[in-house]
């Protein structure tokens, strides 16, 4: 019984982030509550493992492929590698921007505005 209520409290807190525009599920981004980005986060999940069986693994690998050089198109490659650099330096915890801030990484975001 004390852990249901610790469970429901714990729920409770998490369910008023999102009200503040916060994700705190991965996959729910656009939830305006706890269990619509619960839900949001299983659909698109679910979508991707349907698009993966359409297409064989092989074939959701070079959409995946692709969609990586039409951006390093959009972007141009000094661009796309400055993105690279940033989320590579993300953890669970904390953006790229932000640890790069942390760690004096010199991040020029100006290098990815898109050219359409």
């Amino acid at each position: 019984m004390a852990s249901e209520l610790l469970h429901r409290r714990g729920r409770q807190e998490l369910d008023t982030r999102p009200r503040q525009g916060e994700t705190v599920v991965p996959g729910g981004t656009g939830g305006k509550s706890l269990e619509a980005q619960e839900h949001l986060a299983e659909g698109r999940s679910r979508g991707g493992q349907t698009r993966r069986e359409q297409l064989g693994t092989e074939g959701y690998q070079e959409m995946g492929h692709r969609g990586g050089q039409t951006r390093r198109e959009q972007m141009g490659s000094e661009g796309y590698q400055e993105m690279g650099r940033k989320g590579g330096l993300s953890t669970i915890d904390k953006s790229g921007g932000e640890r790069a801030a942390e760690e004096g990484v010199e991040i020029d975001e100006s290098k990815y505005k898109t050219s359409s």
